[in-house]
């Protein structure tokens, strides 16, 4: 085994471990603001449809994508029952069930190592490097997390457009 390699993977569990960390941050209690949820929302849409274009012609891959998003938004459904809204004189903020949120986006995020490291491993062998979307198991999780989040954009939208009405309507 070469020193990258063992450096490789030593580092694996710190990256981890950081990036846990800033999600943690990340999914505390937030002010809600109109334009980061149509950015969320948007964003999180173009992550399922940019794969789903290249796929029309592998149908596993395609479903596979397809049975993600829809655990993605089921998921996102549940987790807006939990979702705690909060309308203060300060403004409008949301707390999100941090746990199930940082296990969607931690799912992508080790997939996304995993490639790393398998397109680090084919280095200097024969074997093609994999496409991010060649297997079915990587868009199963890119669907779950784009689902989840861009489900939870949208509602977070429609919460405030809910909140302007009531407002409008005093």
């Amino acid at each position: 085994m070469s020193l990258t390699t063992l450096a490789l993977i030593a580092l694996v569990p710190f990256l981890i471990w950081r990036i846990y960390q800033r999600l943690k941050a990340q999914m505390a209690r937030q002010r809600s603001i109109l334009s980061r949820h149509y950015t969320g929302l948007f964003v999180f849409s173009v992550m399922l449809l940019i794969p789903a274009s290249e796929l029309a012609d592998r149908p596993l891959q395609l479903a596979a994508l397809a049975a993600g998003a829809i655990g993605g938004i089921a998921l996102g459904s549940y987790g807006l029952r939990r979702t705690r809204f909060e309308t203060t004189p300060e403004g409008y903020f949301f707390s999100v069930p941090q746990r199930m949120s940082i296990l969607v986006a931690m799912l992508l995020v080790a997939r996304v190592i995993y490639l790393g490291i398998e397109i680090y491993m084919n280095q200097g062998s024969s074997q093609p490097n994999p496409r991010f979307t060649d297997s079915p198991l990587t868009m199963v999780c890119l669907g779950i997390t784009a689902a989840y989040f861009a489900s939870f954009s949208a509602a977070l939208m429609r919460w405030r457009k809910q909140k302007r009405k009531e407002i409008e309507n005093s």
